[in-house]
């Protein structure tokens, strides 16, 4: 998200990283961003098996939850030794990863992610049991399995310790940044996850299913839109931006930085392009 931002001020602030200063903004916005998005997924996985008629029996919720459990921790660890052969070998190697690829990745990733969230969100209502199924029950099929819960949060917590991952690339090159990445990670994941689990505890809290369905539905819809317009973006970056349409001035509206960055996942920009409208 962040990586060719970084890139494009790395210029100025290469003296700042190389006093070895334990704080950086930027990697705060970043893990707070990313370990948002992760655990508002994941959180809406959980209430969609811990609330729906079709996920009562204790046996198959305990599976789901594992399965969810397991597929996020197997996807993070995946991602994260990755990302460290690739900073450790282009370290070695002396070479940067090419802005331009990063970006292609990380589009890719968001539009494909975007596609089966919005699928998920038309979902939201029938697993609840809001509506019912006109299939006899035992025709029955519901769009959410094992399979599928093991296959799109491994994807969706891949592609977000991925994308920290890209990010970090740099600082792995410019040994004299290292240290600034503990600190200003944890201060980001905290408020990540606070943010997430806030949510998850709002769905939780919510005894109607038909405004638990509503507000769910809203909320993937949104992180839908806004991972499909990050995502266009991404390759606006790499082929060319269309004309700015408005843009908002002032550092606190900033899109980038905290706290604002907390609701970019659902599609706020402090500007817009033609592509992203």
């Amino acid at each position: 998200m962040l990586h060719h931002n970084f890139c494009r001020s790395r210029g100025k602030k290469s003296a700042t990283m190389a006093n070895g200063e334990l704080w950086d903004a930027a990697i705060a916005t970043l893990f707070a961003r990313e370990f948002l998005e992760g655990s508002i997924i994941i959180g809406q996985y959980r209430t969609v098996l811990l609330r729906s008629p079709d996920w009562q029996d204790e046996e198959k919720k305990k599976k789901g939850l594992q399965a969810i459990n397991r597929a996020a921790l197997g996807a993070a660890v995946f991602a994260f030794v990755l990302c460290m052969c690739v900073g450790i070998s282009l370290a070695v190697l002396s070479k940067g990863l090419d802005p331009r690829v990063g970006l292609v990745i990380e589009g890719v990733s968001k539009v494909v992610a975007a596609i089966w969230i919005l699928q998920l969100s038309t979902m939201i209502p029938t697993l609840l049991g809001v509506y019912a199924n006109k299939k006899h029950q035992e025709d029955l099929k519901v769009g959410l399995t094992i399979k599928s819960i093991r296959y799109n949060i491994a994807w969706n917590i891949w592609r977000e310790v991925g994308e920290i991952g890209v990010f970090l690339i740099p600082f792995f090159l410019n040994k004299g940044s290292l240290l600034a990445i503990p600190v200003s990670a944890l201060v980001g994941i905290v408020i990540g996850l606070l943010s997430g689990y806030g949510i998850y505890v709002a769905n939780k809290k919510m005894e109607n299913k038909s405004k638990l369905a509503y507000f769910m539905v809203l909320l993937l819809v949104f992180l839908s839109v806004g991972l499909f317009v990050g995502g266009c973006h991404e390759f606006e970056l790499v082929w060319g931006k269309t004309r700015m349409v408005w843009e908002i001035e002032g550092e606190f509206w900033s899109h980038k930085k905290l706290p604002m960055t907390l609701i970019k996942p659902f599609g706020y920009s402090a500007s817009r392009t033609v592509l992203q409208i």
